[in-house]
C-alpha cells in the first residue's frame, strides 16, 4: 500500500458547486438526522477518489441502504478518520488554526460530535466553511454554537 496525496481544490471545487444544493447522485439525509456528515465525505470522495468497502467500519456509498456509518455519521465519520490504516483517506486530529481549505471541523457538544463542516477558505486566519444540513458556503466558523471545535488534517489517501 501505498500514501498518494488528497486533493484539496477538487475538494473544495465540489463543495462550492454542491454547497447549496444536492446532487441527485447522493440521497438527501436532511429530515433524517441531517446531511452534514453525507456532504463533507461527498467533498472528501471528490478529492480522495478513493471509498473503503471494509463491511461496518469502512467509509463508502453505493446508494441509501448499502453505505457505511463512516459515510453520514459524525462520530463515525471522525473514528474512520483518525483510525484508518487501510484504504482510504486519512486524518490526524489538529489544531484549527493549522487546518488547510479541504480539512474539516467536527463540532462537538461536549458528548458527542453532531455537525461535519468542510474549509472551503479564509477570512484572516478565520476558517471560512460548507456545510449541508443548515447550508452554508464560506460561512465564518465564528457564527456557529458550540462546545469545541476538532480539526481533522487529511494527511493522503491510502490506494493499493
Amino acid at each position: 500500500m501505498k500514501t498518494i496525496e488528497y486533493n484539496r481544490e477538487a475538494a473544495v471545487s465540489y463543495a462550492e458547486r454542491w454547497a447549496l444544493r444536492r446532487n441527485p447522485n447522493y440521497y438527501d439525509f436532511d429530515g433524517i438526522g441531517g446531511d452534514c456528515t453525507n456532504f463533507a465525505s461527498q467533498c472528501l470522495y471528490a478529492g480522495s477518489e478513493v471509498m473503503n468497502y471494509t463491511k461496518d467500519v469502512g467509509w463508502y456509498y453505493n446508494s441509501p441502504f448499502d453505505r457505511a456509518a463512516a459515510w453520514s455519521g459524525a462520530q463515525y465519520f471522525y473514528n474512520f478518520m483518525v483510525r484508518n490504516e487501510s484504504v482510504g483517506p486519512t486524518a490526524v486530529i489538529e489544531k484549527i488554526e493549522n487546518l488547510q481549505i479541504g480539512d474539516f471541523i467536527q463540532l462537538h457538544d461536549g458528548i458527542e460530535f453532531y455537525h461535519t463542516l468542510i474549509i472551503t477558505g479564509f477570512s484572516g486566519s478565520e476558517p471560512l466553511i460548507s456545510a449541508h444540513t443548515a447550508d452554508a458556503y464560506m460561512r465564518p466558523l465564528g457564527t456557529y454554537t458550540f462546545a469545541k471545535p476538532h480539526g481533522l488534517h487529511i494527511t493522503g489517501v491510502n490506494v493499493w
